[in-house]
């Protein structure tokens, strides 16, 4: 019984001896054959040539379907079953420990540390045998699962929790500090993995598809807040239709204010967004990709709104222009460098001159289809045109916000180009059904361009 025991408490030693006896039994059977083949005597042939093959069979693993080093190791099977029952025990109670019934906080550093250090441990002490590595690196992926399962119980899902209006609520406070939880416990296991010398690639893709797994966590953690952040900033930019656009040059020729009203509550907003809840979260890298998508979505939603402005005056487009440089300004505090934002960068720097040029200087833009997609070009076109040719939204009588949506819901250029030569030849039969004897010089143009646009889809 205390043998068994003994087997069992230790049987990464135990494996190391039976590898160790393993090798030299390799190199006895190496010994045995080159003594044989350099000795050039021939009068132990017979008796020793059976003892060769004999020898090879067993471990040099002549034959195909017995595997000695397998059945040796295997003779340990019920050793090793029992270790990896101790070892998971070993992992889960000390989580099991700082996850108590009924509690409401994370770990805390201390307590986390342990947890990273048993896990250390385990591994270290696994290190012996690749194959007790792998089964050693499960028990960790199941103990990483079971910290998420019990984190993610933490996190707060009601109302307060995706809340933008106020200060951080009770369970913002939690649930920011459950992701810093998952985000710390998720760098440590991986600088455990990568200081490992000879880990196995299979065992160090079961605990990264655990990590994998807590990354997500942390994702869901925080999309209700970002959901709600999001919904604010498109509430905001779709504001900019409150205000008037339709104003002539002043006579000093610069905007009345540096920016409209919206844009200032927008940038209010995101400044305070980002400090009174995502400055909480240790995880900056983290918080930076998911911001960092919030900023390029914002900047999508305010050249779409602002294409459809109308109607837009001179005075309207220099107020439009300096909103165009302050909103860099605005999504400056969702990103590491605003110029890392990529194709909504361009598209945002791109759009700005257009607003003074001339319809065919538009069309013959070079950042046309490479930068900015056709469909927003056309429609900021139709601000160009007079009233009775209609916008996509107007021609379906619906709201912008409902427009918006649809563009949403149609990401595809084909969907919106189609709705957009809707919107072009309901104007030629209103034209034709009052007899109109001239379409409105941008038409051309519109027509020109969209032709252009549906060749590159084909």
């Amino acid at each position: 019984m205390f043998l068994k025991q003994a087997f069992e408490g230790e049987y990464p030693k135990l494996l190391r001896l039976y590898n160790d006896l393993w090798k030299r039994l390799q190199q006895y059977s190496e010994n045995i054959q080159r003594n044989f083949n350099t000795s050039g005597t021939t009068d132990l042939f017979a008796e020793l040539q059976q003892m060769e093959e004999d020898v090879q069979d067993i471990f040099m693993q002549k034959t195909q379907d017995y595997d000695p080093e397998k059945a040796l190791k295997d003779s340990l099977q019920q050793y090793e079953a029992a270790y990896l029952s101790k070892s998971l025990s070993r992992l889960f109670d000390p989580i099991n420990l700082v996850f108590p019934p009924g509690g409401r906080n994370p770990p805390s550093s201390d307590e986390l540390d342990s947890i990273i250090k048993t896990i250390a441990s385990e591994l270290n002490v696994a290190a012996v045998d690749p194959d007790l590595s792998l089964a050693v690196a499960k028990n960790v992926a199941k103990t990483i699962q079971l910290y998420g399962v019990k984190s993610e119980q933490l996190l707060s899902t009601q109302g307060d929790a995706s809340q933008v209006i106020g200060p951080l609520t009770e369970g913002q406070r939690r649930n920011v500090a459950v992701v810093n939880s998952l985000y710390k416990l998720h760098q440590s296991v991986l600088k455990v993995i990568t200081s490992q010398s000879s880990f196995p690639a299979a065992a160090e893709q079961t605990v990264t598809t655990a990590l994998k797994a807590v990354h997500d966590l942390m994702g869901s953690a925080v999309q209700p807040l970002l959901n709600s952040v999001g919904d604010s900033v498109e509430a905001i930019i779709i504001t900019m239709h409150q205000e008037d656009f339709s104003g002539s040059l002043s006579s000093s020729g610069k905007p009345d204010v540096p920016c409209s009203l919206y844009m200032k509550e927008l940038q209010g907003f995101i400044a305070r967004v980002m400090s009174d809840y995502f400055r909480h979260f240790e995880c900056f890298d983290f918080v930076f990709d998911n911001t960092e998508a919030m900023a390029q979505r914002a900047i999508e939603l305010f050249i779409r709104n602002a294409s459809l402005i109308r109607p837009l005056g001179e005075g309207g487009k220099m107020r439009l222009a300096a909103d165009f440089a302050q909103m860099e300004l605005a999504v400056a505090p969702l990103c590491r460098r605003v110029s890392d934002l990529g194709k909504s960068y361009r598209q945002l720097r791109s759009f700005r001159p257009l607003l003074f040029q001339t319809s065919e200087h538009i069309a013959s833009s070079p950042a046309l289809g490479e930068v900015i997609p056709f469909s927003v070009i056309l429609q900021f076109l139709f601000t160009r045109a007079p009233p009775e040719l209609k916008s996509p939204f107007q021609r379906a009588e619906w709201s912008i916000a409902r427009y918006s949506q649809w563009l949403d819901d149609h990401p595809s250029e084909k969907d919106r180009l189609a709705l957009i030569r809707g919107a072009l030849e309901a104007y030629v039969q209103s034209v034709r059904t009052r007899e109109g004897k001239e379409f409105a010089p941008v038409y051309p143009i519109m027509v020109q361009l969209l032709q252009r646009a549906m060749a590159t889809l084909q």
